[in-house]
């Protein structure tokens, strides 16, 4: 098995320490690749390799948009050509079903160059009316060099919609994704190599979060981060942050769902095991938390119990299989500590919570999908982002108590909503505390819509026109057509 090797400065390379990691299937717990882990000084070949790439003069700088345009198009290209290789790649690495991997993943990120290629041309600064002597406008200019962490749980979507996005704003970029899921990322950037970006503009540094990751994120040269991960490590980040640097950070989330009971049940149980379940409950905006009224309490219970226990756990790579496993070992067990917190604290398990063992599943991390009901808001996993298949239901009786419970979270990424009536839905939606809402549906959106997380969710603006800009800095400069004399001081002439 080759060593998969990092990419610095427009160069394949390994540490010459020979530091490798081996990556893991958690269909199996195979082998499946063997990878080489840089250190800090990587990551300061990196920053130097973008910051001259960068630099003022330089062929990157001086692109035009249409090859900007050309080049974000031909990523896409091949992606869409080698979209078998990522989508099988991506669930093998991190477990996900290949139906998701081929669909959501691999046309998503094919989609993300597509879609900054097309508004690109949209940046755009301004002009200020002053007088017929003096005018003033700003221009947009790239943020600069942007470091970008990848997560495990999404690796090829997450990195190819901010490589996307901070390319086409002209900046130049290191990436570092999660160690246990690093594959379709080297794939993403043997596609950048082939499509003639000039040197250091991408750069790649694979490693663990604690060094690379760390040294990444509190590089003084680095004029931006973007990172996709757990709250707690997004205060890590801020708080150990050595010089000034713009940031986007997004973080966790413990998003809920709301059921009212004028709601058809059989509609709303099926976006609920969607919302839950999907991805093994592994995705930043799932609804994790569910709040039903009272009145269809327990009929809407027995309904998703019901259902949810025929979920059909298997090989992803199967196209009968409904879930796959957890994305690490030490993930599962994180996950199957929050279930026995929840039986300790009371919370009365309806389905799951336990790992698969039958024949065929013995050797992978598999959760059954689980659900607890009866639940407290003061529980831990009502409180925690557990970030798996877990999920939590509690009953309220009015509008206004569905409201509180829903804001009583650190949390603001998303909530959904489900009820016929509209002006109700509005109502909530203008008093629930979250980036974004979707009403009587989930994961379905516009990509020139943009989001910013609320309370402890996240920093900065994602997605579309807006999330584009906010990888761009702006200058204002100010002409006077015809010079003259301010005479602050007099006119040096004695009167």
């Amino acid at each position: 098995m080759s060593t998969l090797k990092m990419y610095i400065d427009g160069e394949w390379i390994l540490n010459i320490n020979n530091r490798t990691r081996k990556i893991i299937s958690p269909i199996n717990q195979q082998e499946i690749a063997l990878v080489t882990e840089g250190d800090r000084n990587y990551v300061d070949d990196a920053v130097k390799a973008a910051k001259r790439a960068i630099s003022k003069g330089s062929e990157w700088r001086n692109i035009t948009q249409q090859e900007k345009v050309y080049l974000l198009n031909k990523i896409a290209d091949l992606i869409e050509e080698r979209s078998e290789l990522l989508a099988k790649t991506e669930t093998i690495n991190t477990g996900r079903l290949y139906k998701e991997t081929i669909s959501d993943d691999v046309m998503g990120a094919a989609y993300e160059f597509r879609n900054y290629a097309g508004i690109l041309s949209e940046i755009s600064g301004k002009t200020h009316n002053q007088s017929s002597e003096l005018f003033s406008f700003s221009i947009r200019e790239p943020i600069g060099v942007c470091g970008i962490i990848v997560p495990w749980n999404y690796p090829l979507m997450t990195a190819s919609s901010y490589i996307a996005a901070t390319l086409a704003a002209g900046n130049s970029i290191i990436v570092k994704p999660s160690s246990y899921t690093p594959l379709t990322t080297i794939l993403l950037f043997e596609i950048l190599e082939e499509v003639g970006l000039p040197r250091g503009v991408v750069n790649l540094v694979l490693g663990s979060g604690e060094e690379v990751g760390n040294t990444l994120a509190t590089h003084e040269d680095l004029d931006m981060l973007i990172f996709t991960g757990s709250t707690e490590t997004g205060i890590d980040i801020l708080r150990n942050s050595r010089s000034i640097k713009k940031m986007e950070l997004e973080l966790g989330g413990k998003s809920p769902i709301i059921v009212f009971d004028d709601i058809d049940l059989d509609v709303v149980v099926d976006n609920i095991m969607f919302t839950a379940f999907l991805s093994q409950g592994q995705v930043c905006v799932a609804g994790s938390r569910l709040l039903v009224q009272d009145t269809i309490y327990k009929e809407l219970i027995d309904k998703l119990v019901k259902k949810t226990k025929k979920i059909r756990l298997g090989d992803p790579m199967n196209k009968s299989s409904q879930m796959g496993p957890i994305c690490t070992k030490s993930h599962m067990e994180k996950i199957l500590a929050y279930v026995k917190s929840g039986l300790y604290d009371g919370a009365r398990l309806a389905c799951g919570g336990k790992r698969m063992t039958v024949e065929g599943l013995e050797d992978g991390f598999y959760i059954e999908p689980t659900i607890f009901v009866d639940c407290k808001q003061n529980m831990k996993i009502v409180k925690e982002e557990i970030f798996g298949p877990v999920l939590t239901v509690q009953s309220f009786n009015n509008e206004s108590e569905a409201i509180c419970m829903a804001n009583d979270t650190k949390y603001g990424l998303t909530a959904q909503i489900y009820t016929d009536n509209i002006q109700r839905a509005i109502r909530v939606s203008d008093s629930i505390e979250a980036g974004m809402i979707w009403v009587n549906t989930y994961l379905e959106s516009n990509g020139g819509c943009s989001v910013n997380p609320y309370k402890q969710s996240g920093i900065g603006t994602i997605g579309g026109l807006d999330g584009l800009i906010e990888f761009t800095k702006s200058k204002l400069i100010h002409i006077r057509t015809e010079p003259k004399k301010t005479n602050w001081f007099g006119d040096f002439t004695g009167n």
